[in-house]
């Protein structure tokens, strides 16, 4: 039996060269299918060190290329440098993905990276479709032969495919859903990119629910049940299910070509009166959804939270001096503002609230007597932490009861304390609104799940008096400049924080246009007015 299946794998190889795949013969002379001529190759002459060459990468991409799409996966894993995931990936390819007729065009390469093209045809039970992708790989020395070999990883095979993911192809898990916006416009992924990875988690929640048949397809599978299928071709439609959201289509489109300014960013819109989430767009659009998932220090947009809190223990009030010192000292830790600027004894909270003065608010923390008395705010009045159940996974922010220096850091949104952008823009809906309404992406009758609810509204005058401190830092603070373009009744805060790494601050900012509150975060944007302030305001005119 062995030998009849060396003498098989012999006669293909050869059967492969006069077709002229041309790896055929490299594979039988190294030894690559199973001999024992590697060992001895490898002994009798010098292992090679460095960069591969330019004619082996050219002469390697080429080998593995054609391997693959003559299906052999056995010979085309063995020019890469790990042949046991690579043989298992491209095996499945075929078996598992269906992916037949593949012709993969190399192009020229770029150090030692080879672009490539992939044409092929996707077939499943009588159904058929052609299928066209990009990708590509590198070329390395092996570390202990010194070959030339690809670099393995999943998305040699598909841009998209990441470490435990996999190709399939057959009847989809769930039917695939026609997402609507409260309008009844259609949103689609193609259209509205960031809404990729949040529609693939609707269809995956609530695609049998909308009432519709599942179709033939090809998608990329996770080994993590929590991770949605994410469909990349589909071979037969059947029958799609509706599915209404919050979502705002206009608002939506604004907020796509907002984050594109930058390479990191993500911005959320919500209904203060409601919690509809209107808008949801980060840049990347693919993969981690960071405008509700991410989990960062938000900066002095914090100060909205902190506001609310000493006025409401009486502790400051909007229209009341306060002093603002260049610095601060409070046990053992040094606050300072920036560039060391200072403010009158006569000036009032606002004027530090639209200042974005750090000392003020940090010199009246022992005024409160409660080290805790930040994160109770935030969690009894914001809902700060409280199992937000928006109709998909999402983070509802975290302000931990701290002491100390800590604590007095968490005044300013430093510390422990982390946020994203959809924390930030339900915070300023409540600051506008006087009540926590939950942010929801899809209606609550929908599935009947319980939404958060915070124990108590903030005081008629609180709300009042923080909203006329977010108008005034949007008339002449902070924020002027990036909401000189927003109509109607406006008001916003701005924060940057500092991130370890990163040469630059996150650039924080959050406002609300009469019923509509927005908050960004652009990584490494520098100070909150100057990359975030502009997403929002691009956000908030869309919505007015």
């Amino acid at each position: 039996m062995r030998s009849g299946a060396k003498v098989a794998v012999v006669g293909g190889v050869f059967a492969l060269v006069v077709g002229g795949v041309g790896y055929g013969a490299y594979n039988v002379l190294d030894g690559l299918g199973g001999g024992g001529s590697t060992d001895s190759r490898s002994t009798s002459a010098e292992v090679k060190t460095g960069p591969p060459s330019k004619a082996e990468i050219g002469e390697t991409s080429k080998k593995f290329l054609d391997a693959w799409a003559a299906g052999e996966a056995a010979q085309a894993s063995q020019l890469t440098n790990n042949a046991t995931e690579a043989e298992t990936a491209l095996s499945g390819y075929s078996t598992d993905a269906h992916v037949t007729d593949a012709v993969i065009t190399p192009g020229p390469a770029t150090g030692t990276t080879v672009p490539f093209t992939v044409k092929a045809t996707v077939s499943y039970e009588g159904k058929s479709k052609p299928w066209s992708y990009s990708s590509e790989l590198t070329v390395v020395r092996g570390l202990t032969t010194g070959r030339p070999l690809v670099d393995w990883k999943p998305s040699v095979i598909h841009p998209e495919l990441a470490d435990g993911e996999s190709l399939k192809t057959g009847e989809a898990s769930t039917p695939s859903i026609e997402a609507l916006d409260h309008n009844g416009r259609v949103l689609t992924k193609e259209k509205y990119p960031s809404l990729g990875p949040i529609l693939d988690t609707l269809r995956e929640k609530y695609g049998e629910r909308a009432g519709g048949t599942a179709g033939i397809e090809t998608w990329i599978e996770s080994s993590n049940e929590d991770t949605p299928d994410e469909t990349l071709l589909t071979l037969s439609k059947g029958k799609p299910g509706t599915l209404q959201t919050t979502l705002d289509a206009t608002v939506q489109a604004a907020a796509e070509k907002a984050v594109k300014q930058y390479s990191q960013a993500s911005v959320v819109a919500v209904r203060p009166s409601t919690g509809s989430i209107r808008a949801v767009a980060n840049n990347p659009a693919t993969g981690f959804n960071a405008a509700m998932l991410g989990k960062q220090a938000p900066g002095s947009t914090m100060k909205i939270v902190t506001a609310s809190m000493l006025i409401e223990k009486g502790v400051a009030a909007a229209n009341r001096p306060v002093e603002c010192p260049k610095d601060v000292m409070y046990q053992g830790r040094t606050f300072h503002n920036l560039e060391n600027f200072s403010l009158p004894a006569t000036d009032t909270l606002t004027t530090s609230f639209a200042r974005s003065c750090n000392t003020a608010f940090i010199k009246l923390i022992d005024d409160t007597h409660d080290d805790a008395a930040l994160a109770k705010e935030a969690r009894d009045v914001f809902g700060i932490g409280l199992d937000w159940q928006t109709g998909i996974a999402s983070f509802d922010g975290s302000v931990p009861e701290a002491v100390g220096g800590e604590a007095a850091a968490q005044y300013i949104g430093q510390g422990t304390i982390q946020m994203n952008a959809l924390n930030m823009a339900s915070i300023t809906a409540t600051a506008r609104n006087g009540t926590f309404r939950q942010p929801v992406l899809v209606p609550q009758d929908l599935d009947g799940r319980p939404l958060a609810t915070a124990s108590r509204s903030l005081p008629a005058s609180v709300s009042q008096q923080v909203t006329n401190m977010m108008r005034q830092t949007a008339s002449w603070g902070t924020a002027k400049a990036a909401m000189a373009p927003v109509g109607g009744d406006k008001g916003a805060k701005t924060g940057s924080a500092e991130v370890d790494g990163q040469a630059t601050s996150n650039s924080w900012f959050t406002g609300f246009s009469n019923d509509l509150a927005a908050a960004a975060v652009v990584q490494s944007g520098g100070h909150g007015g100057d990359a975030a302030g502009p997403v929002v305001a691009a956000v908030l005119r869309a919505g007015s």
